[in-house]
């Protein structure tokens, strides 16, 4: 990765999408983890559903608050500059796609093609989770079997579940990549110096 890249990556990086980055992160990985706590909510002593929707509504806060920051935040961190939804942005995804085959890294900004799909994919998915689960949240009544409407909703809350490995593999893999090409920007993301 060049310096150029580097050096514009850092620019990117503001405050407020490092904080949301990291809470996203945090409540993201503890409310996956303590997901198969969730299935104890048909009982009347609850802990493990208790525990994770906590977690699962501080991830939902999160998230929101990325979501509006997608829209209203400086250029960088808004979507429309780089979720890659245009002809022009698939087209950078493919060809670092075709970079990957070579075995050399991508030579882009942040969020820019690969990267930006990643991105993208990781919200949709922890969207997608925090969505159903608020969902369940408010309609679950512990102690009570799930039916009807709930209960498909959490069905299908469980099946998304399996997505969250991939993008964790797929991320954290790519910043174990980029910080053995010698970019270590991810030790801003965890609030260390570079």
């Amino acid at each position: 990765m060049s310096d150029r890249t580097t050096a514009e990556s850092r620019e990117e990086l503001d405050g407020i999408t490092i904080l949301l980055h990291a809470g996203i992160m945090v409540l993201g990985i503890l409310a996956w983890l303590t997901g198969e706590w969730a299935g104890d909510y048909k009982k009347l002593h609850h802990w493990g559903f208790a525990i994770h929707k906590h977690l699962g509504i501080g991830l939902a806060f999160f998230l929101l608050l990325r979501i509006g920051y997608g829209f209203v935040g400086p250029d960088a961190a808004k979507f429309s500059s780089w979720v890659p939804y245009s002809k022009e942005r698939l087209s950078a995804v493919w060809e670092d796609l075709l970079t990957l085959v070579k075995l050399k890294l991508p030579d882009r900004p942040a969020r820019q093609g690969l990267a930006g799909l990643v991105e993208a994919f990781g919200l949709a998915v922890f969207t997608w989770m925090a969505a159903t689960g608020t969902y369940m949240y408010y309609s679950l009544t512990p102690g009570q079997k799930a039916g009807g409407a709930v209960h498909l909703v959490k069905e299908l809350h469980e099946a998304a579940e399996g997505l969250i490995p991939v993008f964790l593999v797929i991320h954290i893999g790519a910043v174990i990549l980029h910080a053995l090409a010698g970019d270590h920007r991810w030790r801003k993301m965890v609030f260390l110096s570079e």
